[in-house]
């Protein structure tokens, strides 16, 4: 049994103006990560410039977590756009950010897509291709779904020299494909404390997933993604440190 060196993300700054969500200050101190709302599904300068102080308190990396422009839907909802309009908005969200963290002498370390754009540039490699180029003017690395079948993102990532970082999640189901299991299909949110912590388990100390439907499967994870936008969830990160 050999350990991986996983480290924890979670998404953060998520609230906008008056409006809060998630307990940042509490979940911060247990994450390696935090990635952080850009203001086109949540967040706001102001609250970007928060998060990023409470990030360089914890000596946390700060990543930027853009999204279709979509407050009401929270991200989560697909807008058909052309590939250099999703370039640019992207590169519109992160330069934000960039510029917000130098403000403060730090830096953003790395792009992790938010809700239907992550899940889009998985599903639909010209979106992927759109997303890598605008990451690529950053320097930084692009977080992404790890997948059993990865080659043909890796060659678009060489093709913009993009640096990857592939993530599994802690509480969601995998298809025998590697992907998620989709929202809509029964068992596709792990709830119970030791589905969670096994699925860690065996992605750390052995490289693998239990499909939903039974199988093992491969994933080779680099970050977990954990939440913590209620008093429970932010016990179980407790608990998945401990794990890891």
């Amino acid at each position: 049994m050999t350990k991986r060196s996983i480290t924890l993300n979670c998404d953060m700054g998520e609230g906008f103006g008056l409006w809060e969500m998630g307990n940042d200050e509490a979940v911060i101190p247990w994450i390696d990560m935090a990635n952080l709302a850009c203001g086109f599904h949540a967040s706001d300068p102001d609250i970007m410039s928060q998060t990023i102080k409470l990030s360089i308190e914890h000596g946390t990396q700060i990543g930027a977590h853009p999204s279709y422009l979509d407050l009401q839907g929270f991200g989560r909802r697909k807008i058909e756009m052309e590939k250099e309009s999703i370039t640019n908005m992207i590169i519109y969200q992160v330069g934000a950010l960039k510029a917000l963290a130098e403000s403060q002498n730090t830096q953003v370390s790395y792009v992790k897509p938010h809700g239907a754009l992550y899940n889009n540039m998985m599903h639909e490699i010209s979106i992927f291709d759109a997303v890598a180029d605008a990451v690529a003017c950053f320097n930084v690395p692009l977080m992404m779904l790890a997948v059993t079948d990865n080659e043909k993102y890796l060659e678009i990532a060489e093709k913009y020299e993009l640096p990857v970082l592939f993530e599994a999640f802690a509480d969601r189901a995998y298809l025998s494909s590697g992907e998620l299991a989709p929202r809509s299909m029964p068992g596709s949110v792990l709830v119970t404390e030791n589905d969670i912590l096994d699925q860690v388990k065996q992605i750390a100390h052995y490289g693998k997933v239990r499909t939903i439907d039974g199988f093992l499967i491969p994933i080779e994870a680099d970050t977990i993604c954990v939440h913590g936008d209620n008093h429970n969830a932010i016990r179980m990160i407790h608990k998945i440190r401990a794990v890891l």
